[in-house]
């Protein structure tokens, strides 16, 4: 990797809060002098070279594209990402070539990308018009041409570090990006057993009672997830134990017993009953949400005092935390602080935005301290691979949900398509069948009373995925072995592992799971499906049958799923 400085970097990148961030230098054969530097009244222009077989990954979680080429992408923290913006839970001004480059831009602003959408004037010769096109697909296509280039525009800054990798596959220069954020994380073996985040009424009775039920169901479940009702406040947050928990070191301590894990839901913004309120109240911003204050996570202090009071619950027994919230919805669920918002650490709105995650991770696992832990977050970003945290979504379009298995490793991000609602027994399989294999399992039944598979009459079917999945722990704690010591993402696109076949280039519905899974999930509605395997040799996971490579259609109620051998 190899960077390069242009002008005068901002005080509050990415790379400035990352602890683990470890830049070792070498040469690179790329040819920087092709790279242009332009410093304007509106922030930094930087303009690169696009070759006309270039296609482009990356920019963070993209539930809405895949191959990035020939659009504009706005690196902008969204809750609700709707189109094919750039939007995200979490941006990433990070992105991979399959010519064997990939580019990190070190800044926290919203930074915008034009892979070849845009280009230069230039004076150009009149065509003859011999067709006259009547579609909209016809008028708004985009043309591929000779003189394609990316243009990275960064608003308001007056400098940037660029971080440049070279490899001979997209997973290659991944891991490299992940080893510069200090390497992927680590995890415990229970972190990858299946998590069941509870009716958000129940009472501290109930959640014995259905652990107790799991149990004796043969369920195989390993953490339990409360949701908002376990506080006395929950938007914004007191992270005070209400009276439906009147025990909660007992409730704990009985849990433990049956051997789960428990994880906690919340968000960062703090409710006046909270005990730490007083505390954080000059070191938040000016601007509140839900009325609760937002702490200024970048500063130390603000983290310090944050981490204390969850120690004290972590203290008595909890594993892990669920970050709610932390992405804003201000685009399209009119909730978050404003950009304009004032912080103690002078940090800017936007640039805290795109922090915010980051830093919250970073408060709550000063208060885990040594306690291991898988936990989940709404919103992470750049160099984010040594952060145990998993990302999930409220939106809940299932190819997109698929999708997000492909594009999240992209960018040293883990994502979860977690099982949150089916209007059928159908439904509510196909969803299980992605998250069983992926790098989180997740059932988030908090606004289901009884047991979601109860009202769909697919009990017996929920407990074998649920036995495949605890059959597949082993190979994904070897691949999160690998991803903290490699930098090697444990889920990843197709076309990371195989850059130079022009088959894989489209596929966002297929992905790589360890060092020898491949998995292709059938959507919602879905009776069958077109498969492609890479060159290699294959076999099917469940039967073991050799499967020859290529391309072919299957037709299951299971998933497929191929291993190589």
């Amino acid at each position: 990797m190899f960077k390069v400085t242009f002008g005068t970097p901002e005080q509050h990148v990415p790379s400035a809060y990352c602890p683990s961030f470890n830049y070792t230098p070498s040469a690179v054969n790329y040819p920087v002098e092709s790279i242009v530097y332009e410093q304007t009244d509106r922030g930094v222009l930087i303009t690169m070279p696009l070759a006309e077989d270039e296609h482009i990954y990356g920019l963070g979680l993209q539930l809405k594209a895949f191959d990035l080429r020939g659009r504009k992408w706005v690196m902008r923290p969204n809750a609700d990402p709707v189109a094919a913006t750039g939007d995200s839970h979490a941006p990433v001004p990070f992105f991979a070539s399959t010519a064997g480059y990939a580019v990190y831009v070190d800044t926290a602003r919203y930074a915008e990308f034009y892979f070849g959408s845009s280009r230069p004037l230039k004076r150009r010769e009149v065509e003859a018009v011999s067709t006259i096109k009547a579609s909209t697909d016809e008028l708004y296509a985009t043309t591929v041409q000779s003189d394609s280039q990316i243009v990275i525009y960064i608003p308001f800054a007056k400098g940037v570090d660029l971080y440049l990798f070279e490899g001979d596959t997209i997973t290659d220069m991944v891991a490299q990006y992940n080893r510069l954020a200090g390497g992927g994380c680590t995890v415990p073996e229970w972190g990858l057993s299946t998590i069941y985040r509870c009716y958000t009424g129940y009472h501290q009775d109930t959640v014995l009672q259905k652990a107790k039920q799991f149990r004796e169901d043969g369920m195989d479940v390993g953490i339990i997830g409360l949701e908002p009702g376990w506080q006395t406040h929950s938007y914004s947050c007191s992270y005070v134990w209400s009276d439906r928990y009147p025990d909660p070191k007992g409730l704990l301590k009985d849990l433990r017993e049956m051997d789960y894990h428990v994880n906690l839901w919340e968000h960062a913004y703090v409710h006046p009953s909270a005990p730490i309120y007083d505390e954080l109240i000059a070191l938040s911003g000016d601007y509140e949400v839900w009325q609760g204050l937002v702490p200024d996570f970048t500063l130390p202090e603000a983290r310090t005092k944050f981490a204390a009071h969850h120690k004290t619950i972590v203290d008595i027994g909890v594993d892990g935390f669920k970050l709610d919230e932390c992405d804003g919805s201000d685009y399209t669920g009119s909730w978050m602080f404003p950009i304009f918002t004032k912080f103690p650490s002078g940090i800017d709105g936007d640039q805290y935005r795109s922090l915010f995650g980051i830093t919250y991770m970073q408060a709550v696992l000063q208060a885990l301290g040594d306690h291991p832990t898988l936990s989940e977050v709404r919103n992470a970003g750049a160099l984010a691979a040594p952060y145990p945290f998993v990302l999930y979504s409220d939106l809940y379009d299932h190819k997109d949900f698929i999708r997000g298995c492909a594009t999240a490793g992209f960018s040293g991000l883990l994502w979860t398509p977690e099982l949150r609602d089916a209007q059928s027994k159908d439904e509510f399989l196909r969803r299980l069948q992605a998250t069983v294999f992926s790098v989180q399992s997740l059932i988030n039944a908090w606004y289901c009373e009884e047991e979601p598979w109860v009202a769909h009459d697919c009990k017996d079917e929920v407990k074998y995925w649920l036995s495949v999945r605890r059959g597949l722990i082993p190979l994904l704690k070897d691949a999160f072995d690998r991803y903290h010591n490699t930098g090697i993402a444990p889920c990843r696109a197709v076309v990371s592992d195989y850059s130079h076949d022009p088959e894989t280039y489209q596929i966002d519905d297929e992905y790589l799971l360890g060092d020898r899974l491949l998995v292709a999930p059938l959507a919602v509605g879905e009776e069958e499906r077109r498969v492609y395997l890479p060159a290699g040799n294959w076999r099917d996971y469940f039967t073991k049958e050799p499967v020859q490579n290529g391309w072919f259609t299957i037709k299951t109620d299971g998933i497929p799923v191929y291993e190589t051998y």
